[in-house]
């Protein structure tokens, strides 16, 4: 989509390149993240003619929320890089479009800040994206934090046991946050030091059964973020999940780690429908997203491409609540037109019979 490169080459040419690299930047030589995107190329569109199209919806309900399409803001750390408004600015937009934003645990923004501003914007739905930390006793308080301020799930991101090796961030160095700006540890100021590094700092004991206590902790459900193998998935449904998020963390984490859009028809075929099946990595327009709910997807998340809004999109480019809805809009449209295309009024109708996979 045109749009979204425009927006990444406005941002890189206003913020600091070491910002820029921070969220462009992946893991190794960054096969991951430029293979990501092509994947979804590989996957050939088969429409069907003579369809009546004339009214096409492509919203979802998704663990029991209504959606305006199956397209999800994705955790993505310390916003207030981008903006003054940061995850405020993004949380706005998602619940005024309809859509639903996932708080990361290295934000700019606390917990139940990012909640009023929501709600504020219209009825919104929101997840809490949790990495562990060593001191089990403060994520426990955390988790408590989340449940009292109408997060309604829990995302467990399970492949960042150690931080991944980015080139990018290694050359820059830390990047330094804006004045006046700290990572929050999201306990409301009250216990201990506001100020965290973006990486590293998590647990890297945690295993399938800790889904328990995360989830006895927040008594929320529990949504697990970085799956790439169909065994891993059936674990998660053994283990009590709500959800399972095919992804390789961007290609932020593993150099060479399989594409989620190869990933996706493997593990959607394991799950059988038990489970809703999402999928992040690569996905920038709405064939797309057609794309990878004919492979098996329920909905799909976006990172990189709405904090390019964040911080270069809306009117006048000044970024904001505006450049984020601008992205959302976007995608939420292309996906509706890449539904008419392929002749689907819904996002149920779509199945395998949509797409033909070249070359795999």
């Amino acid at each position: 989509m045109l749009l979204l490169r425009e927006l990444e080459d406005r941002t890189r040419a206003r913020v600091p390149a070491a910002v820029y690299d921070y969220y462009a930047g992946a893991a190794g030589d960054e096969r991951t993240v430029a293979e990501n995107a092509e994947a979804w190329q590989h996957v050939w569109l088969r429409p069907r003619a003579l369809v009546d199209v004339g009214a096409v919806d492509p919203s979802v309900e998704l663990l029991g929320t209504r959606l305006r399409a199956p397209v999800l803001l994705a955790p993505v750390a310390a916003q207030r890089l981008l903006h003054p408004d940061g995850e405020l600015a993004s949380a706005r937009a998602a619940a005024a479009a309809g859509s639903l934003y996932c708080l990361s645990t290295r934000a700019t923004a606390d917990l139940a800040e990012v909640a009023q501003a929501a709600d504020a914007a219209g009825p919104s739905a929101r997840w809490f994206q949790l990495y562990v930390q060593p001191d089990r006793e403060r994520t426990v308080a955390v988790l408590r934090r989340v449940a009292a301020h109408g997060y309604s799930r829990v995302v467990v991101t399970v492949d960042v046991a150690v931080p991944g090796r980015r080139e990018r961030e290694l050359a820059h160095g830390p990047v330094p946050l804006p004045e006046g700006v700290t990572m929050t540890t999201h306990l409301d100021g009250d216990d201990g030091p506001t100020a965290k590094p973006m990486v590293g700092g998590w647990d890297a004991r945690l295993r399938w059964e800790d889904l328990a206590w995360i989830r006895e902790a927040s008594g929320l459900g529990v949504v697990v973020k970085g799956v790439l193998d169909p065994a891993d998935a059936l674990l998660a449904i053994e283990h009590g999940a709500d959800a399972v998020v095919v992804s390789n963390h961007g290609g932020r984490q593993l150099d060479g780690a399989i594409p989620t859009a190869v990933a996706l028809r493997e593990v959607a075929a394991a799950v059988g429908g038990r489970i809703p099946v999402l999928v992040d990595g690569g996905v920038r327009c709405g064939a797309d997203v057609v794309r990878a709910l004919a492979l098996g997807a329920d909905a799909v998340l976006v990172g990189r491409p709405y904090v390019w809004g964040l911080a270069a999109g809306g009117p006048g480019g000044r970024g904001g609540q505006a450049g984020v809805a601008e992205v959302l809009e976007a995608l939420i449209d292309d996906t509706a037109r890449a539904l008419a295309l392929v002749g689907a009024t819904r996002c149920a109708d779509l199945g395998p019979g949509h797409v033909h996979l070249r070359g795999w």
